[in-house]
C-alpha cells in the first residue's frame, strides 16, 4: 500500500473508532454521585455499590465519603510530598484525584489493590479497585489507570432513584427541599438545608432501619434510650420524654431529647421514633432549631405516618 493511502487508512480507523469511545459513558451506580466508564467485563456489583467480573474475582468498590477525605489527602502531599507510598496524580472527569497502588494478599490469592480518592465538592468520591494476579493482563495497571480517568461526578441523584433503594416506601416528604441518601438503601436524609450550609441550622430528617429489635416488650423502652444515645451530630444530650406509643397501629416508642448541634452549636430538639415488628425496627428521626420546633414537629409527624412497607 502506498503511503498516501496508508495514511488515509488510518485517519478513517482513527475516525471510526473515536465515537464509539466518546459514547463510553459513566455509569453510576445507584443513589452514588460517582460514577465512571467500567473495563470490559464489569458489571454491576449484586452485594456492593461498584462492578464485578462474572466470576467476582475482580472488583470495583465506589462510595462517597466525607468532603475532609480528599482534603486530607491533599495537605499530606503538600506537607511530605516525597515520603514513602505517595498517592499519584490522576486527572479524572471530575477533576484532579489521587490513587495508590499495593500487592497484598486476599486469602491465598496475590491480588492487586488500587484506592482513588477525588474531589465531589461538598464530598469525597472513593473508588477501590482489587485485582487477582491471574486477571493481571487484562486489568492491567494502565488499564485501572484508564479506567479512573473516566471517573466523574453527577450534581444529584435523582430523588425516585433515591427512594427506590430504600426497604420502604415514603409517601409523604412535608416539603423537604433536599433528599440525600447516607448510604444507599440504609439511609434517607431530608433536609431543608444543604451540605454546603449545614443541616443542623434548619428542619431535616433521618429515616432508616435498625438491624434488630427488642425480644419482649418490656426491653422496648431500654432499647429506645439506647438508640437515642446513638444519633450522630448531638452533644450535651439530654432525653426529656421517652413513652410507647402506636404508629400505624403498630407497637412503637417515642423518645425527645434536647442537646446542641453542628459547627454553630446550634440548640436543637430532636424527636425519635421506633417503629416495632419483626426482626428490624423503623427508625425516624427528626431534628430542628428549638425556636423552629413548633412548625418543624407536625412536618416530621406527617412523613412518619406516610412511610409505607415496601410490598
Amino acid at each position: 500500500m502506498k503511503p498516501i493511502r496508508l495514511f488515509t487508512a488510518a485517519v478513517l480507523l482513527v475516525a471510526a473508532f473515536r465515537p464509539a469511545f466518546a459514547a463510553a459513558e459513566a455509569i453510576y451506580p445507584p443513589g452514588l454521585r460517582v460514577g465512571l466508564t467500567p473495563l470490559v467485563g464489569l458489571a454491576r456489583a449484586k452485594s456492593f455499590t461498584g462492578f464485578e467480573t462474572e466470576d467476582q474475582s475482580v472488583k470495583v468498590l465506589i462510595t462517597e465519603l466525607p468532603v475532609a477525605a480528599y482534603s486530607e489527602v491533599v495537605n499530606a502531599l503538600k506537607t511530605n510530598p516525597n515520603g514513602a507510598g505517595k498517592p499519584q496524580a490522576v486527572e479524572t472527569e471530575a477533576g484532579p484525584a489521587y490513587y495508590t497502588t499495593e500487592t497484598a494478599k486476599d486469602g491465598a490469592t496475590t491480588v492487586r489493590r488500587y484506592s482513588m480518592i477525588l474531589s465531589g465538592g461538598t464530598f469525597s468520591g472513593y473508588v477501590a479497585v482489587q485485582v487477582p494476579e491471574s486477571a493481571a493482563k487484562i486489568y492491567s495497571d494502565d488499564a485501572v489507570r484508564q479506567m479512573f480517568a473516566s471517573t466523574s461526578v453527577r450534581k444529584e441523584v435523582p430523588i425516585d432513584e433515591q427512594l427506590s433503594l430504600m426497604p420502604f416506601k415514603v409517601a409523604e416528604r412535608s416539603d423537604f427541599k433536599n433528599v440525600r441518601t447516607l448510604a444507599p438503601g440504609a439511609a434517607l436524609v431530608l433536609a431543608d438545608g444543604d451540605e454546603a450550609t449545614g443541616l443542623e441550622a434548619a428542619p431535616f430528617m433521618i429515616l432508616g432501619i435498625i438491624g434488630a429489635s427488642p425480644q419482649e416488650p418490656d426491653d422496648r423502652a431500654r432499647f429506645a434510650q439506647q438508640a437515642a444515645t446513638t444519633i450522630p451530630g448531638l452533644r450535651e444530650a439530654r432525653i426529656t420524654m421517652s413513652e410507647p406509643i402506636r404508629i400505624d397501629s403498630q407497637p412503637g416508642f417515642e423518645t425527645r431529647i434536647n442537646a446542641t448541634s453542628g459547627k454553630d452549636n446550634t440548640l436543637v430538639t430532636v424527636v425519635q421514633w421506633l417503629r416495632f415488628g419483626g426482626p428490624n425496627t423503623l427508625r425516624v428521626i427528626g431534628s430542628a432549631p428549638r425556636d423552629q420546633w413548633e412548625s418543624a414537629f407536625p412536618r416530621f409527624r406527617a412523613v412518619r405516618d406516610g412511610i409505607e412497607p415496601r410490598g
